[in-house]
């Protein structure tokens, strides 16, 4: 039996059906067709069509519910192979029926698209309804000693297949033809009326902002998949490309507020509600056996142990037959991926920060998003980022709060987006609502949110210093404790702005910006924390920073995270700032002096991500050479520290590899000055020396 599709993780307008096993047993597969014939009758009561294909899909259902009425009068005797060719035809076609009545019926964001697919929609309830006549052609009625009755719905199913019209509604041709034309004005440059786009929305049934937020999604979705997998179709491309902008452009302009409420949410739909449910799991859950990172592309093995995709394959191609976890033997090595794990994995490291690449699928090329994909959603979004820019400068602070959010949301995931918005004129009315005497903290972490995704355009960073922002974002590291958000997306615009050299150094300039992030590693959150490290980081690279760093006790409190943290990522994070401070003697004597050494040589002898490993071995070797022959002694008679630097050689990143042959050279050379003459001491690690 098929199930009801599952909505959100199928693409609308693809069939999915599976041809029935040719082992089913007569009276199975029978019994299945019934429950699918059923299951499309189910959409009888539906209200929610939608004009554009509402008849043909009544239509449709009505074929659907003459064809049950048939197949409840089959009875088997001897089953003659035709009889099952047949029906194994309509199992196939009923499935794709009742995956075409579910697409129609969808509300969460399908609907411009579907009513733009009106013409194919149709095609499509046309081909289905041949196909069933086609198939009860091929029954063998006549043996079935079926009721004169049923025998006469037979012939009314296939004659009403052939004589049948699908034709799209007179209306949503009518209203297809005005989102056209609405199309047609932005890629003139003309900005069409709010109440003609209005018309197209109230048509479709978009009445609320969220209801457009949905739209906008889903073609974002759309284009992506069409740009991954099928970038020959251009004109379906440039199509989606247009719709997006038309609805980003309607979302801006027709909404007075987010869903009736006075202000925009602090967070993006479902953010919060994700926090609260993910932040009670360990991402150490995540991680996998062999390599110990989180996986990006979990498989599932016939054991039920899960494994990243390209561990457990170098695993099995180097002649392992057996269960990495358990030891058993394996009677097959085929996997299947975990896609429930994977979302859930998604979801988690979304919510706390933490980067993920899809290695099941090409790498996103985010290059897509440089360019509109249309002159219509070209001029769209110009119109809308005006638009918005408009309302941020002389709208009440209820428009220009809402102007945020919604600088916000464009600005998160489009590289054109974020250049538009900066034409327009944003960023310095971004910047005063920083500085507003306003009580409203949701207004605040709006603004520097929006301004966080644009200081990732390069032109953006030099008009946030013009305009004074730097001090703007520093004071958000102080002021935004009243919402922790707001100091996250503080710190990690300053990294993005540390990323120009004189940035950096007015940054380590501007009073308390260096104590405030320091602050924030020890009081804030995990992503509070992360943010506040590589910014930290970012600003290290320039040589005058080092100093106002150490000087703000941040070495004390990095050691304080290495022993209490038991997040990878802040660990990983903070050794990375540890090492930076080792390159300078006065950094690497601050780390002796606080007792670092012991715990940073038990992180690299535990089993840690690669890129743990990495700043581990980083920050030794710039100990060693900057604090002296005393820390090289210790480090010497560190009994597990030659075997993890052995095993660094080989199975860590390149950096690692290179830095740890350096270190062991640094170690052997001393030994080798050190020891005695006539009979030197064994040392724990001696047979790795002269193995190397």
């Amino acid at each position: 039996m098929i199930q009801k599709p599952n909505i959100p993780t199928r693409r609308i307008l693809t069939f999915p059906a599976v041809h029935p096993c040719e082992t089913i047993a007569p009276a199975t597969l029978l019994a299945s067709l019934v429950f699918l014939c059923r299951s499309a009758c189910d959409y009888r009561s539906s209200k929610s069509f939608g004009s554009s294909n509402a008849r043909n899909a009544r239509q449709t259902i009505r074929q659907v519910g003459n064809l049950l009425i048939l197949l409840q009068e089959i009875r088997f005797s001897a089953v003659p192979d035709s009889l099952l060719l047949g029906l194994s035809e309509l199992h196939f076609t009923v499935q794709k029926v009742v995956y075409l009545l579910d697409d129609c019926t969808r509300h969460d964001g399908a609907r411009i698209w579907m009513l733009m697919e009106s013409d194919r929609v149709a095609n499509h309830f046309r081909v289905l309804v041949r196909e069933m006549a086609t198939a009860l052609e091929v029954l063998p009625l006549e043996a079935l000693d079926l009721p004169r009755e049923a025998m006469e719905v037979a012939e009314l199913v296939t004659r009403q297949a052939r004589e049948t019209r699908f034709r799209v509604g007179a209306e949503a041709q009518a209203a297809m033809a005005n989102v056209l034309a609405i199309l047609s004005r932005f890629e003139s440059g003309e900005v069409p009326d709010r109440g003609e786009v209005k018309r197209v929305l109230d048509y479709i049934g978009v009445k609320k902002w969220s209801d457009c937020y949905r739209e906008v999604n889903l073609l974002d979705s759309e284009i992506e998949f069409h740009y991954s997998n099928n970038k020959e179709m251009r004109r379906e491309l440039q199509l989606l490309s247009s719709l997006l902008g038309f609805a980003s452009y309607a979302r801006c302009v027709l909404f007075d507020s987010v869903d009736g409420k006075s202000d925009p949410p602090v967070h993006c739909e479902g953010e919060s509600r994700n926090d609260e449910l993910l932040g009670s799991l360990d991402g150490d859950d995540f991680r996998c056996p062999i390599s110990l990172e989180i996986m990006r592309d979990p498989v599932t093995i016939e054991t039920g142990h899960t494994y990243e995709r390209c561990s457990i394959l170098k695993w099995f191609r180097a002649g392992n037959a057996t269960c990495p976890n358990t030891g058993n033997k394996l009677s097959s090595t085929e996997f299947v991926p975990n896609v429930a794990l994977k979302q859930l994995i998604q979801r988690y490291c979304l919510a706390n920060g933490i980067p993920f690449v899809d290695s099941s699928r090409k790498a996103r090329d985010i290059t897509r998003t440089a360019a509109a994909g249309s002159l219509a959603a070209e001029c769209a979004m110009k119109a809308a980022a005006r638009f918005l820019a408009d309302k941020l400068l002389g709208g009440d602070y209820k428009w220009r709060n809402r102007s945020a959010y919604e600088i916000r949301l464009l600005s998160k995931t489009s590289i054109f987006n974020r250049s538009c918005l900066v034409e327009a004129g944003v960023i310095p009315a971004l910047l005063e609502l920083l500085s507003s005497e306003e009580d409203d903290c949701s207004c605040q972490e709006n603004a520097i949110a929006a301004i966080l995704n644009l200081s990732k355009h390069s032109r953006s960073k030099a008009l946030i210093a013009e305009n004074g922002g730097l001090r703007f974002i520093v004071d958000m590291l102080k002021k935004g404790v009243k919402v922790e958000a707001a100091r996250q997306h503080a710190a990690a615009t300053l990294f993005y702005l540390s990323s120009v050299e004189e940035y950096r150094k007015l940054i380590g300039e501007t009073t308390e910006a260096i104590s405030y992030l320091v602050e924030m590693v020890k009081e804030a959150n995990y992503r509070g924390k992360k943010n506040a490290l590589v910014a930290i980081y970012g600003l290290l690279m320039h040589s005058g920073n080092h100093w106002r760093v150490l000087a703000s006790g941040a070495v004390p409190l990095l050691l304080d995270v290495l022993i209490s943290s038991d997040r990878h990522e802040v660990v990983t994070d903070s050794l990375a700032v540890l090492a930076t401070l080792a390159e300078k003697p006065e950094g690497a004597k601050a780390i002796i002096r606080c007792g670092a050494l012991p715990q940073v040589v038990r992180i690299l002898a535990a089993a840690n991500p690669r890129a743990t490993m990495e700043h581990c071995v980083c920050l030794l070797l710039a100990i060693s050479i900057n604090g002296g022959e005393d820390v090289v002694a210790y480090l010497v008679r560190s009994p597990s520290l030659m075997g993890s630097l052995y095993s660094q050689l080989s199975e860590g990143t390149s950096r690692a590899s290179k830095k740890a042959g350096a270190l062991i050279k640094v170690l052997h050379e001393f030994y080798e000055r050190t020891s005695s003459t006539s009979k030197a001491t064994v040392l724990p690690w001696e047979r790795f020396v002269h193995a190397w």
